[in-house]
């Protein structure tokens, strides 16, 4: 569900994107959501206080590296290319995932986590791109940014999975964004570009800030306490799903025969995931026991 919402985030975002720097339209994001949650940050702070420094460290990642600087590599990406690519292109997540998982949280995956990973990772490339066998040099940097969003979200998933042992997810998303926002002033800092925005935009980065921020983040922090991140990045392809049907809606984008074939080895992918892991004794993610998990 979490990853459905996010792939509103084109609908919203293009406008904004339009008219303000990558830097900005991340910068207010972080403050909107920053201001509602503050009356739990004195809690979360404390939450995160009892931990070591290595949740301290996961958590600067997350907030700087995941929020901030993801948010803004994806914003100017999405500034750079269509409607739909940069959404899509997060497609690679999956792959910097699984190897983080490994290393930070010892999953392991069984081989038949490959019959889903590769219809969904091969459904996610059709759906990148109108013709998968001729991309566009010209589209090389919105790739590249969107890349890099990529292994940082990838980051985010795995370590988000990390300190949720001894944080809840109302202080992990508390601290996503209080952390994430000096981080994002920076980033407006170092491109020189202004932290102002008109009364014009208030309405779409608000919304940009609750629907595939706040809410959509909420959400998937509840879930990921109880799902392993190997298992919780695959179902994160729904997001360019939601993307592709709402650039398709709303967006003017027009989808090619591949491009449709890869929207539903996606859904078909990440449906026999869920159905898989519910029904069958043996899970393709095996995940290590971990300390008590916060409440």
């Amino acid at each position: 569900m979490a990853a459905a919402l996010w792939g509103t985030d084109g609908l919203l975002r293009l406008p904004l994107a339009e008219d303000l720097p990558a830097g900005t339209v991340v910068f207010w994001e972080h403050v909107i959501v920053a201001a509602v949650l503050l009356p739990f940050l004195p809690s979360a702070l404390a939450a995160l206080r009892r931990c070591g420094p290595r949740e301290w460290l996961a958590v600067l990642v997350i907030g700087g590296g995941s929020s901030a600087l993801a948010t803004a590599l994806f914003t100017a990406a999405f500034q750079l290319g269509d409607p739909i690519t940069p959404l899509v292109l997060q497609k690679l997540q999956p792959v910097f995932a699984v190897l983080a998982a490994w290393v930070v949280l010892g999953e392991r995956t069984r081989a038949a986590y490959l019959f889903f990973a590769v219809p969904a990772l091969l459904g996610a490339w059709l759906l990148a791109f109108r013709d998968p066998f001729a991309v566009e040099i010209a589209a090389a940097r919105a790739a590249l940014l969107a890349v890099g969003a990529a292994a940082l979200w990838a980051a985010g998933t795995v370590l988000g999975r990390f300190v949720s042992g001894r944080l809840s997810s109302r202080d992990v998303t508390t601290l996503r964004f209080s952390v994430g926002l000096p981080f994002a002033a920076i980033i407006v800092a170092v491109q020189g570009e202004t932290y102002t925005v008109s009364w014009d935009n208030a309405l779409g980065l608000g919304l940009l800030a609750f629907v595939p921020g706040l809410l959509a983040l909420s959400l998937y922090y509840v879930g990921l306490r109880s799902t392993p991140a190997a298992r919780a990045t695959l179902a994160e392809l729904a997001f360019p799903v939601t993307a592709a049907i709402i650039g398709v809606s709303f967006l003017d984008s027009t989808l090619s025969v591949t491009q449709w074939l890869g929207l539903l080895l996606v859904i078909g992918a990440v449906t026999a995931l869920g159905w898989h892991e519910r029904v069958r004794r043996a899970p393709v993610v095996v995940e290590q026991p971990r300390a008590g998990a916060a409440p």
